[in-house]
């Protein structure tokens, strides 16, 4: 039986980095050893490092006088690592859910924040309009909320330096990088397995604190060593240049951000003509990357019997997160089209059962 892979993250991978993976775990690039085995050190797994920095600034149009980074850590560790190095006094969050929440509660340990917060008790909408605070040191945001499937699709145009956790929207959509001076997010969403975070950083922005940074946590020590400082997470990183390949053979991100919302419209129509469903986020903050989505209250009760029907039939990963309930279907770059049209018609042969 097929299987349909709606999981959140760690996440759908294309199958041609799956099968270039298995042939590099049994030689990789030659040396007749495995992936897993090689130095870093090595000439061969230092030609991997270069080319992913090349294909990230590629495809993402990365201007001059930005570094990108390949750490360990998780996107979790960012938290901290921006406040140590860019704040000074004080930041804005824009808090649109539990990620950006964690985000800030790490931050506080390095100054005053000032919160902008969705008047949606349980981040259905993402917060507009907001007066941004000129003496703050940035303005953070996380542009997409896996949990509660809202997204910021569009590149917020600040007074102040802009830092984004991009974790599962990055390669989704065109960004205009120069409006940012740090992006960052984990690769088990859109780019690998976990293991690797990427950090895209605006060099000048680093070097302005007084505080002592420890060694591992100061972005210039990775930047001086192209991401070799310590062992990196050699895997991961090779499988993340494998999707960067596919995504450039495909054509681009232009080409990725229309299948995206092609998939995303298949989804969100039938969530709106189904009797049975209803979706979580407002409309027009709709997220492209996880779509969220309940029963209606008089057939919430069959809410296992869904989750149920569709594991049978080998959609997995649809169940939602414990804080929203309902179902999340993770629809990211790597998952085809087909697997959304078969979920809309298990939920279509549902309707026709109970509705």
């Amino acid at each position: 039986m097929k299987k349909h892979n709606f999981f959140a993250g760690p996440a759908v991978l294309p199958d041609r980095v799956t099968e270039e993976t298995i042939k590099a775990l049994q030689d990789f690039a030659g040396t007749g050893i495995s992936i897993a085995q090689i130095s870093h050190r090595s000439k061969q797994f230092q030609a991997v490092v270069d080319e992913a920095q090349d294909l990230f600034k590629e495809l993402l149009n990365i201007p001059d006088g930005y570094s990108v980074l390949f750490l360990g850590g998780g996107a979790s560790t960012q938290f901290a690592m921006i406040p140590y190095n860019i704040m000074k006094n004080k930041a804005m969050y824009l808090n649109t859910g539990v990620w950006a929440t964690k985000a800030m509660k790490e931050a506080k340990r390095f100054g005053d924040i000032i919160e902008v917060r969705s008047t949606c008790e349980k981040f259905t909408s993402i917060p507009k309009d907001f007066e941004i605070d000129e003496t703050a040191d940035y303005l953070h945001i996380t542009t997409n909320n896996t949990i509660y499937g809202t997204e910021i699709k569009y590149d917020i145009d600040s007074t102040i330096p802009l830092v984004a956790d991009m974790s599962s929207d990055i390669f989704s959509r065109p960004i205009d990088v120069s409006k940012y001076v740090l992006i960052y997010g984990g690769a088990q969403k859109n780019l690998g397995p976990a293991g690797v975070t990427f950090v895209i950083v605006k060099d000048e922005i680093l070097g302005k604190v007084e505080r002592a940074i420890p060694t591992m946590l100061n972005y210039n020590t990775h930047i001086d060593k192209g991401s070799m400082f310590n062992t990196p997470p050699v895997l991961p990183i090779f499988m993340t240049l494998q999707t960067l390949k596919w995504l450039k053979e495909l054509g681009g991100i232009e080409k990725m951000q229309q299948m995206n919302q092609e998939k995303a419209n298949l989804l969100y129509n039938e969530i709106d003509r189904n009797p049975l469903f209803v979706g979580t986020a407002v409309k027009e903050d709709r997220s492209l990357m996880n779509i969220s989505f309940l029963l209606q209250d008089k057939y919430k009760h069959l809410e296992a019997e869904f989750i149920e029907f569709a594991t049978s039939k080998g959609v997995l990963g649809i169940k939602g997160h414990r804080s929203v309930g309902g179902f999340r279907a993770s629809t990211y770059n790597a998952l085809p089209k087909e697997s959304v049209e078969f979920l809309v018609g298990l939920m279509q042969e549902f309707e026709k059962k109970h509705a």
